[in-house]
């Protein structure tokens, strides 16, 4: 396919898949939105969606919408390694693109969600107010945009991604097996109900990454975004939802090519 056909439909795609997976995330948690503290079935249910509208709409380019995906595919020889870099930079601007919308169709949401007594109070609770020298590790609208483990433990959490995205690498590699599967429209489904069982099944330690470009590109955008009080970005614990992602591809790929 040619390199406008990747570029358009990881961008795209990729931006679809992050404006609903960071939509459901912000309806979840921020205040004076009628979704709010709706749990973890319907961030699950909505990241499960967002991969499958996002899949649909990138089919131009293969729907790859995550690195980790691309690495799969390209050591499984699916996919040119001349490809990769393009690949891989059309998803991270794709969420980048996909994070940014989401701030924009909830800014309501946010400022109130930031500007609320409770929230700069738990910021700060000694003197009420938020201290700018002293930057959290995440702030409280940081899981919208990217992921954050329940235990702060780096080998665990890096084991958690590596083992949950080689489950999803190995389903797509070895979707072919399935006789008709991969070419017809039934495959994007199952790869976004799989998506969804990983969530539920091993999303609790770490909100389930399984992506690179999910997580990276966005916490980029908060960084970056004008947000009162928004505190830090976590970029000691940045790394892991990268590297982790793309081991377990590196694994499932592995397994693929001894197994099958």
């Amino acid at each position: 396919m040619s390199s406008s056909d990747i570029f358009t439909g990881e961008t795209i795609g990729t931006a679809v898949l992050i404006l609903l997976g960071g939509g459901v995330c912000a309806a979840v948690t921020l205040k004076r939105s009628k979704a709010q503290n709706a749990g973890w079935l319907a961030i699950t249910f909505g990241w499960g969606f967002a991969v499958l509208a996002g899949a649909y709409i990138g089919t131009k380019s293969g729907a790859h919408l995550n690195p980790a995906v691309t690495l799969g595919l390209a050591i499984d020889g699916a996919v040119k390694w001349s490809d990769v870099p393009l690949y891989i930079g059309s998803q991270l601007l794709g969420a980048m693109i996909g994070a940014t919308l989401v701030w924009l169709a909830y800014h309501g949401q946010f400022k109130a969600h930031l500007t609320d007594p409770e929230i700069v109070e738990s910021l700060n609770p000694h003197e009420g107010m938020v201290d700018q020298t002293a930057e959290p590790e995440a702030g409280p609208v940081l899981g919208i945009f990217s992921t954050g483990p329940e235990i702060r433990n780096a080998v665990q959490n890096l084991v958690t991604e590596i083992i949950a995205t080689a489950v999803l690498v190995l389903f797509i590699l070895t979707m072919g097996l399935t006789k008709g599967l991969a070419t017809s429209g039934t495959g994007t489904l199952m790869v976004a109900l799989v998506v969804v069982g990983i969530g539920l099944s091993l999303g609790g330690p770490t909100g389930y990454a399984i992506n690179p470009a999910r997580d990276l590109g966005p916490r980029i955008v908060h960084a970056l975004l004008p947000l009162p009080n928004k505190g830090g970005s976590d970029w000691r614990y940045a790394w892991i939802p990268v590297v982790g992602p793309l081991a377990g591809a590196a694994l499932a790929a592995g397994i693929h090519k001894l197994a099958f």
